[in-house]
């Protein structure tokens, strides 16, 4: 039951997929979407279910039902007038939708004892009764928070005693759902898209569960992307060893910390410190996959007419263009342990004297690099075929600006001289390239060339109390919002390709709530009654943040580093735009969702916190502002121009149904966070959103011998058209399932069809089984998986 907002679309998909393989080992799985207690449910659920061969969803949230005497208005779009309803998705797609009207347990600890039977049924039997459209009426028996009634067959008999005209049956979700199809009415309410209790009071739609412990979210965001990102793509880019059993034991390894009280960050501390083992577990495994993989490769890179022995490739792995700096440690010399003792190797390393280096691509042309002399480190290898190799090496860490198209590499080497001046984009407060023109003094000042707009005070980070808890905040009353202070900057590099400068903000806060926070905790008061404030005593929290402009990539780079000294608050990065458009866009699951500024008339909490994946917009009729980010699922639209990202938030308690202290919730901790801001066109922006998903994953690069080999130097591995179209996000590229090929798999982004080209490569369904499509177009938010025979590679 994993949360379907805060994993990635691939992680829900793969949710599916292993999740089936392993029932089938078993017999058969029950073929249902249950989504029984998911904190908001994914707009593009009816069509994964759909293409997993599911048709029906049972779920708990995100809809109100209104019972059998009330009329559905036609403003109501969440609202249903039985617990049966059809569940339309983003791309038209349907699913019989079964809405826990009476929540996942409405059939719990039922008596045996006939005088309370009496009672408990005749209650049970009327809640049910009131919104069910069929006479078949669902009692679910049993709760997470229970064992299982062990006097269930006992209880059953008693109520078919006591109530004659109604058979009660110990049935099962399918028996269930055949009968409930075979008597439906012909009129169903239908409900589209996600379903997040929009038409609500706002208050327990329990969203800031994507801002509770970030860095879990960060984690996951993180070793999902080595996984579909990296190590599947490299799979097929190096021709290597598809290291199945690794693979799916890392999936399935990080999919256990996917159930939505896990990755929501609204468990007790012990929950999700394991959650941090098992991301380290999957970090290595997935690196070591990744490292067999380049090790295996890197012999067969043809780099003989180079000029130099140090050389080096970079790798795109990701499905998307990309502009960023890659870093590259190179071995210059190095002293093998079976040469001299390795006290004598270190010395014999440091003492030398190395000269300038620069950097050219195997065509001679120059790169401009930053170059570190790292000095004499250990290093070694472990060899399939031979015992432990150690070396001293004396290294340089190589920084260059790269370009690459999806799916492609190129190699570069180091040679001895001086590296040729060029003039640095940033001069005297200003950077300039041919998209942006940023000015940085008292505050940060960007001019959009293509659009001609100018944004002042264009970044801000914004401190608030919270004395919620990691399910909902709730911010103290009487009190304001703290805005960090740009104490200064420092420019780290300048070049004539790229820009990094660092900017030192500063926030003073109080530490914590005051005292009659742990009170009230304690006294189990509702969040929204406290009374507690924020504490007279204050703390110091420095934001240091790198800021990198390129001169070929109209995206501005961001990431803060801080320590939290503080408790029970909420920082907040905040962007104003000059929107004049009443909603906004967002990444979600296989989806990009246009969500209005505003919530419904019925929303009472002055919160209106959304969840996204890599990115959200605001645009108009001309002009747009997209803020990407990794691993920061919270944001709000403040008013209808400012977007503001969560970027901690701490709270000391889990919430819920008691006091349970969750002093690990504080994230007394250092936090790195990344994020990315791009003006752009209207028309535009799905280029920016393609960006938006580069962003997520890093270059990878590797040192190369000079030598002989079959693989070009430069090259890439895959033409296909879905990798160049703005509107077309792919999210796939990995092995299939019977290692008979690969499978590509993307999505429309718009809201409009899309003209690929005709192709004749196989179409699947989600579990990789042939699935017919419209081979000319794409359908809006329509998802495909494509089948490529390893010969057309």
């Amino acid at each position: 039951m994993q949360d379907d907002y805060l994993i990635s679309s691939e992680a829900n998909v793969r949710n599916t997929l292993i999740g089936q393989q392993e029932a089938a080992k078993w017999g058969k799985s029950t073929q249902i979407g249950y989504f029984p207690d998911t904190f908001g449910n994914m707009g593009q659920a009816p069509q994964i279910l759909q293409k997993s061969g599911i048709h029906v969803a049972a779920f708990g949230r995100g809809v109100k039902p209104i019972g059998f005497d009330n009329q559905v208005l036609e403003d109501e779009q969440f609202t249903s007038q039985f617990s049966e309803m059809y569940w339309q998705g983003a791309d038209g797609s349907r699913v019989l939708g079964i809405l826990f009207a009476n929540w996942y347990s409405n059939g719990n600890e039922i008596p045996v004892d006939k005088e309370e039977a009496l009672t408990f049924w005749k209650q049970k039997l009327a809640d049910v009764r009131d919104y069910a459209s069929t006479n078949q009426w669902l009692m679910m028996n049993g709760c997470d928070h229970q064992p299982v009634q062990k006097n269930l067959s006992e209880a059953i008999r008693v109520a078919n005693e006591l109530f004659p005209d109604v058979t009660f049956v110990h049935s099962s979700f399918d028996e269930y759902v055949q009968a409930v199809e075979s008597a439906l009415p012909e009129q169903l309410s239908t409900v589209t898209g996600e379903l997040t209790s929009q038409e609500t009071d706002g208050w327990y739609t329990l969203a800031n569960t994507s801002s509770s412990r970030i860095y879990l979210k960060q984690s996951f965001q993180e070793n999902s992307n080595l996984l579909e990102q990296v190590v599947e793509p490299l799979t097929i880019i190096t021709g290597g060893h598809n290291h199945k059993d690794q693979l799916t034991y890392a999936w399935k390894t990080l999919l256990q910390n996917a159930p939505h009280d896990s990755i929501c960050g609204c468990s007790v501390d012990e929950v999700h410190r394991e959650m941090e083992t098992r991301f380290a577990k999957v970090n290595q495994v997935g690196n070591f996959v990744k490292s067999n993989l380049l090790n295996e490769w890197k012999g067969k890179i043809a780099t003989a007419k180079a000029q130099s022995d140090y050389l080096f490739t970079v790798i795109n792995t990701g499905l998307h263009d990309k502009v960023d700096t890659v870093s590259t440690v190179i071995d210059v010399a190095t002293c093998d342990f079976k040469e001299l003792h390795p006290t004598e190797g270190y010395k014999k390393m440091a003492a030398l004297t190395l000269p300038s280096y620069r950097v050219e691509d195997l065509d001679s042309r120059p790169v401009e690099a930053k170059i570190e002399d790292l000095g004499a480190n250990f290093e070694y290898d472990l060899p399939k075929d031979k015992f432990r190799q150690a070396r001293i090496a004396r290294q340089v860490r190589v920084t260059i600006p790269v370009h690459l198209a999806p799916l492609s590499w190129t190699t570069f080497q180091l040679l001895e001289g001086e590296q040729e001046h060029r003039d640095g984009i940033y001069q005297n407060g200003v950077i300039d390239t041919p998209f942006v023109t940023v000015s940085v003094d008292d505050n940060i000042t960007v001019y959009d060339k293509t659009t001609h707009e100018a944004y002042e005070d264009f970044i801000r980070f914004e401190d608030r109390g919270d004395i919620g808890n990691e399910y909902i905040y709730f911010q103290p009353k009487g009190t304001e919002p703290i805005y960090a202070e740009l104490k200064g900057y420092e420019v780290l590099e300048n070049t004539a390709r790229y820009a990094k400068i660092l900017l030192k903000h500063e926030l003073t806060v109080p530490v914590s709530a005051d005292e009659k926070l742990e009170e009230e905790q304690k006294g189990i008061i509702e969040f929204m009654k406290r009374e507690a404030g924020r504490s007279e005593e204050l703390t110091s929290i420095p934001l240091e943040t790198e800021m990198t402009i390129f001169v070929d990539n109209p995206q501005i780079r961001f990431k803060t580093r801080f320590t939290n000294t503080a408790k029970d608050h909420r920082i907040r990065l905040l962007v104003k735009t000059h929107n004049t458009r009443p909603s906004n866009d967002s990444e979600s699951i296989y989806e990009v969702v246009t969500r209005p500024n505003k919530p419904a008339a019925s929303w009472e909490n002055p919160e209106n916190p959304q969840h996204q994946q890599a990115f959200v917009s605001l645009y108009d009729d001309e002009k747009g502002v997209t803020v990407s980010n990794k691993g920061l699922n919270e944001y709000e639209i403040l008013g209808d121009d400012t977007i503001a990202v969560t970027i901690l938030r701490a709270s000391g308690e889990l919430g819920d149904w008691g006091y349970f202290p969750t002093p690990e919730a504080q994230c007394l901790r250092e936090f790195e966070v990344e994020f990315a801001l791009e003006c752009h066109q209207v028309q535009e922006r799905f280029s920016a959103f393609r960006r938006a998903k580069a962003l997520q994953t890093p270059f990878t690069s590797l040192q190369l011998a000079k030598q002989e080999g079959s693989v070009a130097a430069t090259g890439s591995l895959l033409s296909h058209s879905v990798l160049s179209i703005p509107q077309i996000c792919p999210t796939a590229f990995k092995v299939a399932e019977n290692e008979e090929g690969y499978v590509l798999r993307y999505y429309n982004m718009c809201s409009e069809n899309v003209r690929v080209p005709e192709s004749q490569h196989l179409f699947l369904d989600l579990l990789e089984r042939p699935y017919p499509v419209h081979r000319g177009l794409i359908s809006p938010q329509e998802i495909r998986t494509e089948f490529i025979k390893k010969e057309e590679i």
